[in-house]
């Protein structure tokens, strides 16, 4: 259907997408030196050893076939600043930030305030130069995408139905479904998130044959049934974000990872390029895994920061964002929310976030936005672990107010 090079790794990557999905016991630890990335792939995440995970999530686009999101010919420089008080080798915060290099296996750290780099740290073999999964970061990226491609005009608006979009999926339980529902999760299809699970939805959606001549997250997601009337109830759904990545594709005529170039990643000088795992029809996954790097992660919450802009020019409806990174439906759990595939907080300030510890936070108040990428040995975020990355965001932010209010004016 597209013209861009799908850089195709072994036949065997189709077994390794259900790596996400499964949970089992750890076989022996292996050096990275003696990692097959062949054999890795061929093996469900849950299998991975700790030394598997971290090789795995930093050369994930050598384990599965993925389309390049090129850079373009300029950078948008991070330029360096004081690092933050308090994180210098010795300091409260160094000792913090050690704690999750060791227990939450963070592998890369970038922190920006007001645009300019405050703390950057790596660790576990990782480095600046290389490109990490985001897991269900990406997401956020996605739904990005959608507003750009109604800035563009290729989408009519939130509330145009997605079967407009994907007519394949008429007569099925998406028949009044809008987009809308899909960015806020909240359809009221039935739908198994469970990573343990290898009955899951999540599971069946990488596994059961693809109806000919469609894609594969329309060909699962047409079979599905409805649990709630639409837009009355919150359930986080995966295929729901591979779907918008679907309409997006269609509606803008090219690629997700060319059209995510052509926006954002070579519009806003992305400083390398990315690459986005692609599904068995060969279209990206709308609902995750990507590859990129810490800085670029960081650079892509700068642009949202920003206001989605380039060179002053807003690639995003006015308002859009105001929207999609507030709390549009009710998850649950009070002072949180979810946005348009943001997870949202009361404060003001949202977050990214992806399996195994992917993060990007976003602080409106404090033109702050801080980018991790980990191998954190748990997929879920476990109570201890979210324990231990609130204390260091907490160490960040109180670092970031106890600085002269000199220093806090944009430069």
């Amino acid at each position: 259907m597209f013209d861009e090079p799908v850089h195709v790794q072994p036949a065997s990557w189709r077994g390794g997408l259900l790596a996400l999905l499964l949970a089992f016991a750890a076989t022996e630890a292996a050096a990275a030196d003696e990692i097959d990335p062949q054999a890795l792939a061929r093996r469900p995440l849950g299998q991975w050893t700790q030394a598997e995970r971290e090789f795995g999530f930093a050369h994930w686009d050598r384990l599965y076939p993925a389309r390049l999101i090129a850079r373009g010919p300029s950078v948008h420089i991070l330029s360096q600043d004081a690092p933050l008080a308090g994180f210098a080798p010795g300091g409260a915060g160094a000792l913090l930030l050690q704690r999750s290099v060791d227990d939450a296996k963070l592998a890369g750290i970038v922190v920006l305030h007001l645009g300019r780099v405050r703390l950057e740290h790596y660790a576990h073999g990782f480095g600046a130069g290389g490109r990490w999964v985001s897991f269900s970061l990406a997401k956020s990226l996605t739904s990005t995408l959608v507003g750009a491609a109604i800035k563009d005009g290729f989408i009519g608006s939130v509330d145009d139905a997605v079967t407009r979009y994907i007519p394949e999926l008429q007569g099925s339980v998406y028949d009044g479904v809008t987009l809308r529902q899909l960015l806020t999760m909240s359809s009221g299809v039935q739908w198994n998130e469970d990573l343990r699970d290898p009955a899951s939805d999540l599971a069946l959606l990488d596994q059961m044959p693809v109806a000919s001549g469609m894609d594969a997250a329309s060909s699962y997601m047409r079979t599905l049934r409805r649990a709630a009337a639409p837009g009355t109830r919150w359930n986080y759904n995966t295929g729901e974000s591979d779907l918008l990545g679907v309409v997006v594709s269609r509606a803008a005529r090219k690629t997700l990872a060319r059209y995510a170039s052509e926006k954002i990643w070579a519009a806003y000088g992305m400083e390398s390029d990315a690459s986005w795992t692609l599904d068995r029809s060969e279209h990206e996954h709308g609902g995750g895994r990507m590859q990129a790097s810490t800085r670029d992660y960081a650079r892509f919450g700068q642009f949202i920061l920003e206001g989605g802009r380039v060179d002053g020019r807003p690639i995003l409806p006015e308002g859009w964002l105001h929207v999609a990174t507030r709390k549009q439906v009710d998850i649950g759990r009070p002072g949180f929310g979810y946005g348009y595939q943001w997870w949202t907080r009361d404060d003001g300030s949202f977050s990214a976030l992806g399996i195994h510890g992917q993060v990007i936070h976003i602080d409106p108040a404090r033109g702050l936005v801080i980018a991790v990428n980990s191998a954190a040995p748990e997929a879920d975020f476990s109570a201890a672990s979210i324990a231990q990355r609130v204390a260091l965001f907490n160490a960040i932010r109180a670092a970031i107010d106890a600085e002269p209010q000199a220093a806090l004016k944009p430069r």
